[in-house]
């Protein structure tokens, strides 16, 4: 993408009422209000879901067709991207959908306990070198940061393409002893997947699926 376009697409993000842009120094300090206002924000008490990480929110525009009756933030870094989905759900009037520019690992400092239902990640980068442990996002650190925001029981699920991945996150969860609900490692050959992770797919996923990799699922609770 040309700079052209993405100094246009910022712009156009600062006039997205669905889009929500702190600055870290402002998330830091806990200046801004966001965390436990969200449902201000929506103007309903409908449940929160997250999807972290959502590119041009493929997913989160999905999630949000099939279920008029919860509200989902899709939060990436990448404006660029984000302002793929905030315009397709402003095109489609979709008010319950919002997307919030911010790292991932700031999450827990953006949302109040108790005020998330659950959480997408989907289609991460594995980090596979191991010194880029720490950026895994379902490594020991950030569920810990997804913990202190979820509902008790509260659902997290990961779609990935990445066998290494999927694989990770079985033995993080089984060493924590947390509750895995689900795991599917082929969920297009194998049934009893949830339609959600059938029915939505992003562009990449088509693309790892026109290659024959096979699409991995996990849904667990760490609460």
């Amino acid at each position: 993408m040309g700079s052209k376009n993405k100094l246009k697409r910022f712009k156009e993000n600062e006039s997205f009422q669905n889009v929500i842009q702190p600055k870290r120094e402002d998330i830091e300090t806990g200046s801004l209000g966001l965390g436990g206002n969200w449902a201000k924000h929506f103007e309903n008490e409908n449940p929160i879901v997250l999807e972290l990480g959502c590119g041009k929110g493929e997913y989160t525009i999905g999630l949000a067709r099939s279920n008029p009756d919860r509200n989902f933030i899709g939060v990436d870094i990448k404006g660029a991207r984000l302002w793929r989905g905030a315009k397709t759900a402003l095109e489609e009037k979709l008010a319950n959908v919002a997307f919030l520019r911010t790292q991932i690992e700031l999450i827990h400092q953006l949302f109040d306990s108790n005020e998330v239902s659950e959480i997408w990640i989907t289609f991460p980068d594995p980090q596979i070198k191991y010194k880029r442990t720490k950026h895994r996002m379902t490594n020991a650190d950030f569920l810990e940061k997804y913990r202190k925001i979820l509902k008790p029981k509260g659902l997290i699920h990961l779609k990935t393409d990445s066998e290494f991945m999927h694989g990770y996150t079985l033995g993080i969860l089984h060493g924590l002893g947390l509750e895995v609900v689900y795991a599917n490692h082929d969920v297009y050959k194998n049934e009893g997947s949830p339609k959600d992770v059938l029915e939505i797919q992003t562009f990449y996923e088509n693309q790892y699926l026109d290659k024959g990799k096979p699409i991995t699922y996990i849904q667990f609770r760490i609460n």
